[in-house]
C-alpha cells in the first residue's frame, strides 16, 4: 500500500530537481530577429522560491544565464501566423501558416535538452473548422 506521504513528497523532489536544473549556468548569443542591433529587456520568476529577476540583453551579445531563461526565450519569442481557407465541404478554415521568432538564444554549448531545440522540431498546424 502506498503512503499518502510518499505521493506528496514525489513531485516535490522532481519540481526541486527541475528548479535546480533550470538554475543551472548556460552561455550563449542573444538574438533579436525582430530588431537587429536593439535590445530587450524583462523580468523572469519561474518558481515560488526564486527571485524576481530583472534581464536585459542586446543583440549579437554573449551571455551566461540560466537554464530556465533560455527556455524561456526560445519557447515565448514567436508569434504564428495565420492563414484562411475552405476546406473539401467549402467551410472556412483557419490554421497557422508559420512562426515569426522575434527573439532567441543560440547555445555555444552542447546541451541535450529537448526544450532548446526549438527550430529542430515541426511545425504543428491547428486548424478550426465550422465557425
Amino acid at each position: 500500500m502506498t503512503n499518502i506521504r510518499d505521493t506528496k513528497e514525489t513531485p516535490k523532489k522532481n519540481l526541486r530537481y527541475q528548479r535546480d536544473k533550470d538554475r543551472e549556468m548556460v552561455k550563449g548569443i542573444f538574438r533579436f530577429y525582430e530588431v537587429p542591433g536593439g535590445s530587450m529587456a524583462f523580468v523572469y520568476k519561474a518558481y515560488k522560491e526564486d527571485p524576481v529577476e530583472k534581464f536585459e540583453f542586446f543583440d549579437g551579445q554573449v551571455y551566461t544565464i540560466p537554464l530556465g531563461v533560455a527556455k524561456h526565450l526560445n519557447k515565448n519569442g514567436a508569434y504564428p501566423i495565420h492563414t484562411y481557407s475552405q476546406d473539401a465541404d467549402g467551410k472556412p478554415a483557419m490554421r497557422i501558416g508559420q512562426k515569426v521568432r522575434r527573439f532567441g538564444f543560440q547555445s555555444l554549448e552542447f546541451i541535450a535538452d529537448e526544450d532548446m531545440i526549438g527550430t529542430a522540431k515541426e511545425i504543428i498546424t491547428v486548424e478550426q473548422t465550422g465557425i
